[in-house]
């Protein structure tokens, strides 16, 4: 099973949060494109975003955020490899 285009979209968001500090949040512009505006309304949805437009990580977003950065280290390190 694969990621689906929103997956994709969100773990996107995600990985851009800076996991050092809980005061650092994003906002999602209206000139944002149309997926990342959708993805950040998914993850305040579920749970994981404080504001529908961006916020802060709750803190089931922030272990998400953790795990999504974790991957993508994982994945580029094992590029690297090959």
């Amino acid at each position: 099973m694969n990621f689906t285009q929103q997956q994709t979209a969100e773990l996107n968001v995600l990985i851009n949060f800076n996991l050092d500090s809980t005061l650092n949040g994003i906002k999602v512009h209206s000139t944002a494109t149309t997926e990342m505006r959708d993805a950040v309304k998914r993850l305040y949805q579920k749970g994981m975003l404080s504001s529908i437009d961006g916020g802060y990580l709750t803190s089931l977003g922030h272990t998400a955020a953790e795990h999504a950065q974790t991957l993508r280290l994982l994945l580029a390190n094992t590029e690297q490899l090959a």
